[in-house]
C-alpha cells in the first residue's frame, strides 16, 4: 500500500514539474544564440542566471558557457563538449550532438534579451507558485512553535528576496542623460524663486545650509539622550506633512508640488506618543500636561481642534518594533505604492535588525539597507542614530564624526550626518553651589544666553558646506524652530 502511495505521489511531482511554467524553446535558442555569438551574454548577463534555467542540463551549458566566456574564452559546441561528454542528462538528450542542433537553432542577436527576459519571469512564476505552496503548507501545520504572525513575517521576507532579485542593473548611461536630469534638479529650484531642489523643513537656516532634503539622499540626524533627536525628526516630519500639496510638477506630470507624503518608523516610542509630541507642538500646549490629563477646559478644546486640523495630514506611523531592515523596506515601497512617499523618518538606526552574527556587520548592513532604500525610491531618508558615552568625557560635549556608534559605515553610507545639540542640557548640571556667589551670577548668565537654543552641526555634507546651524528650542512643546538674530528687524524676522 505504503508502495502504491509513494508512486502516486511521485507521479504527482512529475505532472507538476511539467505544468510549472516554462518554455524549453525559448532557453534552446537562447543558448544556440550565446554559442554561436559570445557577444550575446553581454547583453543578457544582467537579466538571468543559470538557476533561471527550467531545464537542469541547460542551466549546466549555461554555467559552463558563462564561465569561459567570462575568461575571455570561446564558448561554442566544440569547445563545450570536453566539459559536458560525461554528463548523463546530456546523454539523454542525444550527447554532444545537442550542443551543435543548439546552435543550429540559434535566434538573431537582437531578439537574445526579449527570450532571456522571458526565460527570467517564468523563473520567477515558479518560484512564486513554490513559494504560495510554502506558505500553504506551514498554514496547514498547526504547531506551537510556529505562530501566524512569524509565519506572516517569514512570507514578507520571503517576498521582499524574490522582488529584489528583479532588480536587474541599470548599467551605463550617457552623459547627455546624467546632464539633463542634473539640469532638471536645477530647474527645480529656480522655479521655487532661488530655494532649494529638496523638500523644504521650514527651519530656515537649516535649509539654507541642506538646500532642503534631497531624493536619494540618506541623512543621519544623531546626539546623546535627551538632546532633542526624536523631537527634531517630528518637527521636521510634522513641518513636511502640513506644507503637502499636490499639482503639476514643471515637467506637466502630477505629483507632489509643495511638502510631502512622510513615513515615520518609530522603533522607540509607540504611535500614540508619537502624535502626542506632534500636537503638542501644534496646539502649543505642554506635552507633560497632556500626559498628566492637567488641563483646562480652553486648553483641551484647542488640543482637539488640532487634532482635527492635523487628521488630513499625510503622516503615517509604523511603531512594530526591533524590525529587520528588509521587511523596513518592503513596508516603505508598499506605503509609496498606496498613498505616496516624499520623506522617510526612522527612529533609530540601532532599534532595526539586519541578518549579521557581528554587531559592527550588522550596523554595515542596515546603513546599506537606509542608502538602499532612499535611491530605489528616489526620496531623502532621515535615520536617527545614537552617539557612544565618550562624548560625555570630553570637555566640549559638542559631537564629531568619530563618536557615531558601533559603525564607520553609518559615516560612510550617509550623504548627510547631523548633530543634535543643546549646550543649556549640559549647563544645567554644573549649577554651583548657593554659597558660591561669583561662580553662581557667571552660571546664570551663561544659561541665560544658552536658554531656548539648540546648535545642529552638520558634521557632513557629500554635496555642501558643513557648519553649525543655531535654532531655537521650547522644551515644553518639543518644538525647534527658526532663532530670530538680533540684526533682524521685525518684519525680516522668520
Amino acid at each position: 500500500m505504503n508502495e502504491i502511495s509513494n508512486f502516486d505521489t511521485a507521479q504527482t511531482q512529475a505532472a507538476e514539474e511539467t505544468t510549472m511554467p516554462h518554455s524549453v524553446e525559448a532557453e534552446q535558442q537562447l543558448l544556440g544564440a550565446i554559442l554561436t555569438n559570445n557577444d550575446v551574454f553581454d547583453r543578457i548577463a544582467a537579466i538571468i542566471k543559470a538557476e533561471h534555467f527550467f531545464d537542469p542540463v541547460h542551466q549546466r551549458i549555461y554555467e559552463i558557457a558563462s564561465a569561459r566566456i567570462a575568461k575571455n574564452a570561446l564558448a561554442s559546441p566544440v569547445t563545450l563538449k570536453a566539459f559536458m561528454e560525461d554528463d548523463d542528462g546530456l546523454k539523454e538528450l542525444g550527447g554532444p550532438a545537442y550542443l551543435a542542433r543548439l546552435a543550429g537553432a540559434a535566434i538573431s542577436a537582437f531578439a537574445a534579451r526579449d527570450y532571456a527576459q522571458m526565460i527570467y519571469d517564468l523563473a520567477i512564476r515558479r518560484e512564486l507558485i513554490g513559494l504560495g505552496k510554502d506558505i500553504s503548507d506551514k498554514a496547514a501545520r498547526v504547531e506551537v512553535a510556529s505562530e501566524p504572525k512569524e509565519q506572516i513575517v517569514e512570507a514578507e521576507q520571503a517576498l521582499y528576496k524574490l522582488s529584489e532579485q528583479g532588480q536587474t542593473e541599470t548599467g551605463f548611461q550617457s552623459f547627455l542623460k546624467a546632464a539633463t536630469d542634473a539640469v532638471n534638479v536645477a530647474n527645480a529650484a529656480y522655479q521655487r524663486g532661488g530655494g532649494m531642489a529638496g523638500v523644504p523643513t521650514a527651519l530656515t537656516d537649516l535649509d539654507k545650509k541642506l538646500g532642503g532634503l534631497h531624493p536619494s539622499d540618506l541623512l543621519i540626524l544623531a546626539g546623546r539622550p535627551s538632546m532633542g533627536k526624536t523631537s527634531l525628526a517630528t518637527n521636521i516630519a510634522f513641518n513636511v506633512a502640513k506644507a503637502y500639496k499636490r499639482g503639476l510638477k514643471p515637467d506637466g506630470s502630477e505629483g507632489t508640488i509643495d511638502g510631502g507624503v512622510v513615513g515615520f518608523f518609530s522603533l522607540e516610542m509607540s504611535a500614540e506618543q508619537l502624535a502626542g509630541r506632534i500636537l503638542s507642538e501644534a496646539s502649543e500646549i505642554s506635552s507633560h500636561k497632556i500626559r498628566q490629563g492637567d488641563l483646562t477646559e480652553g486648553e483641551f478644546r484647542r488640543f482637539v481642534e488640532a487634532a482635527k486640523d492635523l487628521e488630513a495630514c499625510p503622516l503615517y506611523i509604523d511603531d512594530t518594533p526591533a524590525l529587520p531592515i528588509s521587511q523596513l523596506a518592503a513596508r516603505a515601497r508598499r506605503l509609496k505604492r498606496t498613498h505616496g512617499l516624499d520623506l522617510l523618518i526612522i527612529d533609530y538606526l540601532q532599534l532595526c535588525r539586519g541578518t549579521a552574527d557581528n554587531r559592527v556587520n550588522e550596523i554595515g548592513e542596515i546603513s546599506m539597507g537606509m542608502k538602499a532604500i532612499a535611491k530605489e525610491l528616489d526620496i531623502p531618508v532621515i535615520a536617527l542614530s545614537q552617539l557612544s558615552r565618550q562624548v560625555e568625557s570630553r570637555d566640549d560635549k559638542r559631537p564629531q564624526l568619530s563618536d557615531l556608534r558601533e559603525s564607520g559605515s553609518i559615516e560612510q553610507d550617509a550623504d548627510v550626518v547631523m548633530f543634535v545639540y543643546r549646550g543649556e542640557y549640559y549647563k544645567e548640571r554644573e549649577k554651583p553651589g548657593e554659597d558660591n556667589v561669583e561662580a553662581m551670577a557667571q552660571w546664570i548668565e551663561e544659561m541665560e544666553s544658552l536658554h531656548g537654543k539648540a546648535e545642529v552641526i552638520v558634521g557632513k555634507q557629500r554635496h555642501g558646506p558643513i557648519g553649525t546651524v543655531e535654532l531655537s528650542f521650547e522644551a515644553q512643546f518639543t518644538r525647534f524652530g527658526n532663532l530670530a538674530k538680533t540684526w533682524q528687524t521685525d518684519d525680516q524676522q522668520f
